[in-house]
């Protein structure tokens, strides 16, 4: 499928961009509170008396495939990787922000949450690499 020149210029329009990336954002926050922001108690082993927690694998990788549904999405919809990927990242993070300052009287949560913008911002900037990789290489190759 190929796009025509009025379908361009709406996707790159700052309305198509602003709707999109807000959209990217309450998605990635829905996501942490859906998947994690409910979960705060840490497991301890009866036998060795480690300590986990407080999220399951599970978790993780629903929250994490579901941020790349989000993402992949949005780019293939139009919305450009710098603002989806910033909207992702940064509703995500404060997400888990708001939560985790709630919960941690350490302040532990601000590495976490630093450790977290790191790797969201590292992951979605290869994901849109991908993405655009994967779909200019289709573009060019119509069945």
């Amino acid at each position: 499928m190929t796009t025509t020149a009025p379908d361009r210029r709406r996707h790159s329009s700052l309305p198509f961009q602003t709707v999109g990336s807000l959209l990217v954002a309450l998605l990635s926050a829905a996501s942490w509170y859906a998947w994690l922001g409910w979960d705060d108690r840490y497991r301890v082993d009866p036998v060795t008396g480690a300590v986990s927690g407080p999220y399951e694998v599970w978790q993780v990788l629903g929250a994490a495939l579901t941020l790349l549904v989000v993402l992949v999405g949005a780019l293939l919809a139009g919305v450009r990787p710098l603002p989806g990927g910033a909207a992702l990242t940064v509703a995500f993070t404060a997400a888990f922000a708001v939560t985790s300052a709630r919960r941690d009287d350490s302040g532990l949560w601000v590495v976490g949450a630093g450790l977290l913008l790191a790797g969201l911002a590292a992951g979605t900037a290869v994901m849109s690499v991908l993405v655009r990789v994967l779909h200019r290489a289709r573009a060019a190759h119509p069945r």
